[in-house]
């Protein structure tokens, strides 16, 4: 039986009516109540002395919890209107959250609905990355359904801050390892320092992981399968992003809210099926390419009995490895090289054959270099060398592979292994004006990604977002249109309004002004808004100018705010 601790029908404080009692938590009850001079309806969260043994620290939560939630303004958060201070007790006038918890919504039908949840995640982002930027900022700590309020409307509230803290810079690990096991974070439980942003996205995903399954990682075994275990219709992106929330190690987790907002709101580029159309694509341009290099070669037929056998040997085993698959296919391409090295067909279809599983693995990429590397029967120079002689054939792989690298390797360093290939292209002398240009901007960008924050012997930058930024800016005044296509533009568009997002107060603090920055991003949302008008109907494009118009204007919005804070501090 639950013993209600306040009187229904007492006035608490000469104004607060108690009408019903909504909740009971391990260390406090809450009632409905109402101001009648008012005629608003508030929650009162009460904690009792009596027969409990740890008043003192319980009442303590309580208190943290009030002087956190007094300095806050965020519409997923609790307001709290009064404080009562009485002999035995202590009570908390908030907001009423008219509603039920998460926790109860899954009781009830299971296991909810993908986008809903989506839906929820990007709200409980807003506001983590509103407490985690707050200074100091708060570490929330005890994200699970129970604390998140579902609201008629289909909003949350993010409630019970008796678990927050206030990160403290200096502060090697927590005093007090608090949290819910299930839903913590493993350095919740101290040894692992202390607490931060990383703590809170834990938990998050792991709530995220009970919404999409239904299945609670606070009951035994406390084990988190990949969402699909459970439901084979979940999409791949979104295990992809459970799985990186909830990785043990802190430094292998989305660093910030910002970062995981912007997965989830992207989630379907992380899927097996986008990566599958991107795969295809890169395979239309590829055979592409090698229709024309076929072209090509058969206009040099006939040079010679030995070239001629050469040449069918070698277009045998093409034709036979196209009939297989696996381990036999890679083979019989690898077979098709060593017989003409310097034929960059089996090359190619080698790098669509690596894509036959949507991911080009670091497994692949060292049978690669083994088979550039590899001397072609008993000659002593590499297949790569030989290759090298045919450059247009060498700059047309080059540039597959720099792809394969950019798009589709997911170890660390992906853009930086890209520049080399894309460096061959740039500084071909046979490579199309258009694959110069591409390559150059492309592999421009890979540089930066290889050099920021990286110091020579003096101790000296290499290079500071200062000079990043005035490359990108020629980048952006490059009508890259003309040169080449509006998917290629677009995707140049897509990565300089991702990093003006991504390192507004790097480039802030290496002498970018908010005026230089909003130019690029307005200038871009205009150009791509003409290309939008242009009643574009392919389906590459609209993703692309729709993806680059949202992220536009959060560019914007993260400038307002980074720039309004540094006035702010200085007085302005």
């Amino acid at each position: 039986m639950v013993i209600i601790m306040l009187e229904i029908g007492s006035v608490i404080d000469s104004k607060y009516k108690i009408l019903n009692q909504i909740g009971q938590g391990g260390m406090s009850t809450v009632y409905l109540a109402m101001n009648e001079r008012a005629n608003k309806q508030w929650a009162i969260k009460e904690i009792r002395k009596d027969g409990m043994i740890n008043y003192e620290v319980a009442k303590q939560g309580l208190v943290v919890e009030t002087d956190l939630l007094k300095k806050l303004n965020h519409p997923n958060l609790p307001s709290i209107i009064d404080v009562i201070d009485r002999e035995g007790a202590f009570l908390i006038v908030m907001d009423y959250i008219e509603g039920n918890p998460l926790s109860y919504a899954i009781e009830e039908v299971g296991a909810r609905e993908a986008l809903e949840v989506i839906k929820w995640a990007q709200q409980l982002c807003d506001v983590l990355s509103y407490l985690h930027t707050r200074t100091p900022p708060i570490i929330y700590r005890d994200v699970k359904p129970s604390n998140i309020m579902l609201k008629p409307d289909g909003d949350v509230m993010l409630i019970d801050f008796g678990t927050a803290r206030e990160f403290k810079a200096r502060r090697i690990a927590d005093t007090t390892c608090l949290g819910t096991r299930g839903y913590a974070a493993p350095e919740q439980f101290g040894g692992q320092g202390q607490t931060d942003a990383r703590t809170d996205i834990y938990c998050l995903g792991a709530t995220l992981y009970h919404l999409f399954t239904g299945h609670n990682p606070s009951e035994p075994p406390y084990e988190m399968y990949p969402i699909r275990h459970w439901n084979p219709n979940l999409s791949t992106g979104l295990e992809k992003i459970i799985f990186k929330c909830t990785k043990k190690n802190p430094k292998d987790r989305y660093q910030t809210c910002e970062e995981l907002l912007y997965d989830l709101e992207h989630y379907h580029k992380l899927d097996k099926e986008f990566l599958a159309e991107q795969r295809r694509k890169l395979a239309l341009f590829i055979t592409s390419a090698i229709f024309t290099i076929a072209v090509g070669v058969a206009a040099l037929v006939g040079a010679g009995l030995k070239r001629q056998t050469v040449n069918s040997s070698y277009a045998a085993h093409i034709e036979s490895a196209r009939l297989t698959m696996g381990e036999e296919q890679i083979n019989k391409y690898k077979n098709a090289v060593s017989i003409n090295p310097s034929n960059e067909e089996a090359y190619l279809y080698l790098l669509d054959s690596f894509l036959e599983d949507e991911e080009f693995t670091s497994d692949e990429e060292q049978m690669l270099r083994s088979i550039l590397n590899e001397p072609a029967n008993a000659r002593s120079r590499s297949n790569e060398s030989y290759f090298k002689e045919n450059e247009e054939g060498y700059a047309t792989f080059s540039y597959q592979l720099a792809l394969l690298y950019w798009y589709f390797y997911k170890e660390s360093g992906n853009r930086a292994y890209a520049v080399k290939w894309f460096e061959n292209v740039a500084n071909s002398s046979v490579a199309s004006e258009q694959q110069k240009v591409r390559a150059a901007i492309f592999g421009r960008i890979g540089d930066y990604y290889l050099k920021l924050g990286k110091r020579n012997e003096a101790g000296d930058e290499r290079v500071s977002y200062q000079d990043y930024w005035g490359d990108l800016v020629k980048l952006y005044e490059l009508d890259v249109i003309d040169l080449d296509n509006e998917v290629t533009a677009l995707r140049l568009y897509y990565e300089i309004i991702f990093q003006v997002f991504n390192n507004t107060n790097e480039f802030k603090g290496s002498g970018v002004g908010h005026e230089e920055m909003e130019s690029v991003v307005t200038g871009i949302t205009n150009k791509v808004n003409q290309m939008k008008a242009s009643g574009q109907s392919d389906t590459v494009v609209c993703e692309l100018t729709d993806t680059i118009l949202k992220d536009a204007n959060r560019a914007l919005n993260t400038l307002e705010v980074t720039f309004a804070y540094q006035a702010y501090e200085e007085g302005e």
